[in-house]
């Protein structure tokens, strides 16, 4: 079985490579010409995004046809391919990748993650391992499900300005956010894997408490978990939250990963956040 999804997955490289995983980039729109999204580093790209203020790049999908070439190769050599992508709540890439595949006249199976970053990460680890330990194309979907169940993506930022400048929220709105100086926390709602707003704070340091509050309340107690803090380029607050993830929830596993830039696109370098994971649904494939 062939795992193939895009770049909001924020992969680590070793993970592409180990499991054979097949990524599509999206692409980020410099003035000048398009960029592939994994052909700047962060630093390289917030360096960018501050030079620019304040003006913003914007992102585009891969297209139809991109998608069809890498169907067509991925069936030279595998009968079943799946196809797990950014929420369709949040980006057209699972759209236009269905499009693809019937350009390409190629049998593809689609997982919508209805989540992003690490938490769209964890979906595609878990079925390139199951597939990796012979596991059917159903059991990984059911696995998939239930992951998706039990992932939390949520994040907070220093500055709404860069959803405003990219059009994710009115201008009114982030005018009073900047006044009011409000850090929101948002999450990924799980019923239609869009934003939703979980909470807000008046510094970045209660913004994160509020996100290990969060956390804290939406497992059962002690139930072993699998966190993943993300950032953009606050390394410093992407610590705190860690060490306050330690001090308040069971946790087997945690580690700290960048944002891939066309995601960092839409947020600016000041985010920091979450995902967290139900440890007990990957630990037979780690």
């Amino acid at each position: 079985m062939k795992i193939i999804t895009d770049s909001a997955a924020d992969l680590l490289p070793q993970e592409i490579s180990a499991e054979g995983i097949t990524v599509v980039p999206l692409l980020i729109q410099f003035p000048g010409g398009e960029v592939r999204s994994e052909s700047l580093t962060p630093d390289e790209f917030y360096d960018r995004l501050r030079a620019m203020d304040p003006e913003i790049p914007t992102t585009a999908l891969p297209s139809p046809g991109t998608f069809a070439s890498y169907y067509k190769t991925a069936a030279q050599s595998s009968e079943e391919i799946l196809s797990i992508h950014i929420s369709s709540g949040l980006s057209g890439t699972l759209d236009s990748a269905r499009l693809g595949a019937q350009q390409a006249g190629v049998e593809v199976t689609f997982v919508d993650t209805q989540t992003l970053s690490g938490g769209q990460r964890f979906q595609v680890l878990a079925a390139a391992l199951a597939a990796k330990a012979g596991q059917s194309k159903a059991a990984i979907l059911e696995r998939l499900a239930r992951i998706r169940a039990a992932t939390e993506v949520i994040y907070t930022l220093e500055t709404l300005k860069y959803l405003e400048r990219g059009g994710r929220i009115g201008r009114v709105q982030a005018l009073a956010g900047a006044l009011l100086k409000i850090k929101p926390v948002i999450k990924v709602d799980k019923s239609d894997g869009k934003y939703t707003t979980a909470g807000k704070g008046r510094t970045l340091q209660q913004s994160l408490a509020l996100i290990v509050d969060y956390l804290a309340q939406a497992y059962p107690p002690n139930t072993p978990l699998w966190l993943t803090v993300m950032h953009g380029q606050i390394a410093d607050q992407a610590e705190y939250l860690a060490e306050l993830l330690r001090q308040r929830l069971p946790v087997v596993r945690l580690e700290t990963l960048r944002i891939s830039p066309v995601l960092g696109v839409h947020t600016g370098p000041g985010i920091v956040g979450v995902t967290s994971l139900r440890m007990d649904l990957m630990a037979d494939l780690i």
